[in-house]
């Protein structure tokens, strides 16, 4: 009877356990073939395939060797050779959610400060300032740090970054980080998108160590001018899985080959660099006046993967300001046609 203690890699996923019969039908179908890494017994690290005597005889009509032990850490990186932390993750919560990161020994994420919703005791917190997902030596130094930390502060975001690192000598331990307004949080494997993925400004939340937070710069004037997201841009680069917040309902669009999207302004989340983003005119001396979805749409144009927000901060803040007393407008939700008179009838006017 075959023994079913082997696994391979599939992105930053392992698969298994199974018997060597059924990892070579998988190894067959895969876009790696012999390239595939695999993991199982006799091993202490993932190799190739084509590498494995066991494997590679099987794959000849050879046979497996016996016995079976949990996988390490798959060895993965960019297309760049960016070498990222595999992490599990578990996303809880509906309306408000957060993500509960476990990490072995060794093992970091990176997140925005104030993000951090509780941790286990094994897990050090600490604050850095330039990109925690790189070396000094890889950063250029102190001047290299700057230019990093200069970058982020570019995007709103902090010059610094909060790093949790399991430093226990044994055992899992756990690192959860909060959404900071309703709406969905979105796991993405940087490397499955080409090693690179462009985001809206804030909604970054966390990541893998593996993960840079840079900028990107909207190539024309009437996108940055108009576009909502302005000339900057969040560009997240390297290998492994980051955590990004939407507001309200999360939308994932496949755009085909020059298939055009239009939406507002401020309802986009993420975009592959493979999609040209532009802005058009809402056109109309009625639409323009009386329409109340601004001058101008947003344009997405294929190939490519696109991820939409039913409901932008700036929407949400919007209307809490609309509503709030002494702006003119508050009350009105509650059906007083008195306004502030009735306010001050039923008790509630401070």
């Amino acid at each position: 009877m075959a023994t079913a203690g082997w696994y391979y890699a599939r992105g930053q996923q392992q698969v298994g356990p199974m018997d060597v019969q059924q990892l070579v039908a998988a190894i067959s179908s895969a876009a790696e073939g012999p390239e595939t890494l695999v993991y199982g017994p006799g091993l202490n690290t993932w190799k190739p395939a084509r590498d494995v005597p066991a494997v590679a005889g099987a794959l000849r009509g050879g046979s497996a060797g016996a016995g079976s032990q949990r996988p390490p850490n798959i060895p993965y990186s960019s297309p760049t050779g960016r070498v990222a932390d595999v992490i599990d993750y578990e996303i809880f919560g509906n309306e408000m959610q957060y993500v509960e990161v476990t990490l072995d020994p060794g093992e970091m994420a990176i997140a925005e400060p104030g993000s951090m919703f509780y941790m286990s005791p094994g897990i050090q917190m600490n604050t850095v300032f330039g990109d925690p997902s790189q070396t000094q030596q890889q950063q250029g130094g102190f001047l290299g740090k700057v230019l990093t930390a200069g970058k982020r502060v570019l995007t709103g975001e902090s010059l610094f970054m909060s790093t949790f690192t399991n430093a226990a000598p044994s055992g899992r331990h756990v690192v959860s980080f909060a959404a900071p307004y309703p709406g969905k949080i979105l796991a993405l494997d940087i490397a499955e998108q080409g090693g690179e993925l462009i985001c809206q400004k804030d909604s970054f939340l966390a990541a893998a160590r593996g993960v840079s937070i840079g900028i990107a710069f909207q190539k024309k004037l009437g996108v940055g001018l108009f576009g909502g997201e302005g000339f900057i841009m969040q560009r997240l680069t390297g290998a492994g899985l980051a955590f990004v917040h939407a507001g309200g309902t999360l939308v994932k669009k496949t755009l085909a080959p020059r298939e055009t999207l239009k939406l507002d302004t401020g309802c986009l989340v993420a975009l592959q660099t493979s999609v040209t983003y532009d802005i058009q005119f809402v056109g109309g001396f009625k639409n323009t006046l009386f329409g109340g979805e601004g001058l101008f749409f947003a344009t997405l144009t294929g190939p490519g993967d696109v991820w939409l927000q039913s409901l932008p901060l700036s929407r949400l803040a919007g209307r809490i300001i609309a509503a709030a007393p002494g702006t003119g407008r508050g009350g009105r939700e509650e059906g007083s046609v008195l306004g502030g008179l009735g306010r001050l009838l039923d008790g509630d006017n401070s």
